[in-house]
């Protein structure tokens, strides 16, 4: 903007002030043009800067469908075909289903009788002694080994006193009685883990009959995890049997024992009978 030099004001001959001419040209519409042509800006400059906005997602979005769309179709693709070749080839539906129903087939025919196979009660007492004590045996609950113990004692009898009988057959006595208790504990406790692997086998063949591709190595690491236990059992029966017949042969020598002590003594007694004669 041009500004013009203010000239001071010199009085005239004759006293008088000069009058200064009133600027009635352009500057009198300056401000009122400036205001319209920032209002103009105001009002423009939003519209053209939502317009570039509207310009870059449509691009994103171009990019997305162009470019990137036919790779996600394309892996798309691929993965329906590898589905298709588990389904078909890999993993067969129709034979996995049909294994599910072979065994669910076995399941609902032989679960059953073998369950009644399992735990058929063999009682055969008849007098109340012997029938409570066979009803302790066939409980299958090792926290019944007390009652075991005292009926066995009530059914069997008690060690005799040591006035009673000899200290030799008081031993042997002791002895027969805690191998047998030992024995009747132990098939009580095994009874037991038997329910528990049985329910175990159950349990593996009802999630093989619903079991999905890909289980079978968590179903098999379970089963041979099962058959430890089983073998575990069997050992400690197997143990028992044996501590059980050691008992028997110990039992037997002390008895040859005994005989050949009593045949000394009585050869002993014949000699001495033939030598004073």
């Amino acid at each position: 903007m041009n500004h013009e030099p203010i000239q001071a004001d010199v009085p005239r001959e004759g006293g008088q002030m000069p009058r200064v001419p009133h600027d009635t040209g352009p500057r009198r519409w300056r401000w009122p043009g400036l205001l319209t042509g920032v209002l103009s800006v105001a009002f423009v400059t939003p519209h053209f800067a939502h317009g570039q906005f509207l310009s870059v997602f449509d691009s994103i979005f171009s990019s997305i469908q162009s470019d990137m769309g036919s790779s996600l179709k394309t892996i798309n693709q691929m993965k329906q075909q590898v589905q298709q070749l588990y389904q078909t080839t890999v993993w067969p539906l129709a034979q996995i289903n049909q294994a599910r129903g072979f065994v669910a087939g076995s399941i609902t025919m032989y679960r059953t009788q073998m369950n009644q196979v399992f735990r058929t009660p063999f009682n055969s007492a008849v007098t109340p002694g012997p029938q409570q004590f066979e009803a302790v045996l066939h409980s299958r609950q090792s926290a019944s080994i007390p009652s075991l113990q005292s009926s066995f004692g009530a059914n069997y009898g008690a060690v005799p006193p040591a006035n009673v009988v000899s200290p030799q057959d008081r031993v042997m006595i002791d002895m027969d009685d805690a191998l047998g208790q030992q024995n009747l504990k132990t098939t009580l406790i095994a009874d037991q883990g038997g329910d528990v692997i049985l329910a175990i086998a159950d349990q593996m063949e009802n999630q093989v009959a619903v079991s999905t591709p890909g289980s079978n190595p968590y179903l098999t690491a379970q089963a041979q995890v099962a058959n430890l236990r089983c073998q575990a059992f069997m050992q400690k029966m197997l143990a028992a049997e044996l501590r059980q017949e050691a008992g028997r042969v110990a039992h037997d020598n002390v008895l040859t024992k005994r005989r050949t002590t009593a045949t000394s003594g009585i050869n002993s007694l014949v000699n001495g009978a033939l030598t004073k004669h």
